[in-house]
C-alpha cells in the first residue's frame, strides 16, 4: 500500500507545532515506501527487526536517522551498532552494557532510552518502577561511556479505555520528570503511537512512533 501523503503532512505539521519528533514506524514496509516519505522530508524511521533494519540501512539514504524500537537481543546489537541513531527499548542493564561494548568497538556513542513497563498486559517488556529506581540509584557507579541514556520510552495498554491509557502516560511522565532532575541530560520521552499519540502529547511526550496512519495497516 502506498503512503498516505495527506496524513503525513497533517500529522507532521501538528507535531512540529508541538516540538514533537515523529518516528515513522516502517517495519515490514518496502524501501520504496520509506523513500517516498523521505522525499517528503521525513528523516526519522523506526524498525523492529534487526535484519530488516540492516538491509534497509544499506539500501536507503545515509542521512536517515534509524530508531530501533523493538525488543533487542544482546547478541544482535553488533549488527546495528555501526549506524543506529537511537535504541528505544533498553530493558536491562546487561543490554545497556552490550550496547556500550559494541558502540566502543565502532568508536561511537549510542543514545538509548530505558523502556518502562506501564501497560497492564504481560507481553510488554521494560523495567517496572521499582526496577527503574534501583537502576537509577546505581547509575552513577556504572561507567558506560559509549551508551548514553537520554530518556524513557513506554507503551500504553492496547485499550479503548482512554482514561486508562492517559493514566499510564501520566505515570511515565512522572518518572521521566523525577529522574530528569537527577540526570540533567535527559531530553526524550517517547510515548504514543497511531491510536493514542494525541493523548501522549497532551501528557508530555516529545517523541511519537506512528506507523499505520502513514503506511496503512500491516498485512
Amino acid at each position: 500500500m502506498a503512503i498516505n501523503t495527506t496524513a503525513y503532512q497533517t500529522i507532521s505539521k501538528e507535531l512540529q507545532a508541538n516540538n514533537v519528533t515523529l518516528v515513522a514506524v516502517s517495519k515490514t514496509k518496502p524501501a520504496e515506501d520509506i523513500q517516498a516519505l523521505y522525499d517528503l522530508g521525513q528523516r526519522d524511521f523506526g524498525e523492529n527487526y534487526v535484519q530488516e533494519l540492516v538491509d534497509k540501512e544499506a539500501a536507503l539514504p545515509k542521512d536517515i536517522r534509524w530508531h530501533f524500537i523493538g525488543h533487542l537481543q544482546s547478541n544482535k546489537v553488533k549488527y546495528i551498532a555501526p549506524f543506529v541513531y537511537l535504541i528505544h527499548g533498553v530493558d536491562s542493564l546487561s543490554l545497556l552494557k552490550e550496547i556500550n561494548k559494541q558502540a566502543a568497538k565502532n568508536n561511537r556513542v549510542i543514545d538509548c532510552l530505558l523502556q518502562v513497563h506501564i501497560a497492564q498486559e504481560e507481553t510488554k517488556f521494560g523495567f517496572d518502577q521499582q526496577e527503574l529506581n534501583l537502576l537509577m540509584s546505581e547509575f552513577a557507579d556504572i561507567q558506560l561511556k559509549n551508551s548514553n541514556v537520554i530518556g524513557l520510552m513506554g507503551m500504553a495498554s492496547f485499550s479503548d479505555d482512554a482514561e486508562k491509557v492517559r493514566g499510564e502516560f501520566k505515570k511515565l511522565k512522572e518518572l521521566f520528570s523525577q529522574w530528569s532532575m537527577v540526570n540533567g541530560q535527559w531530553s526524550v520521552l517517547s510515548m504514543g503511537m497511531s491510536a493514542d499519540y494525541k493523548a501522549a502529547i497532551e501528557e508530555g511526550s516529545n517523541m511519537v512512533r506512528i506507523g499505520s496512519l502513514l503506511f496503512g495497516a500491516r498485512v
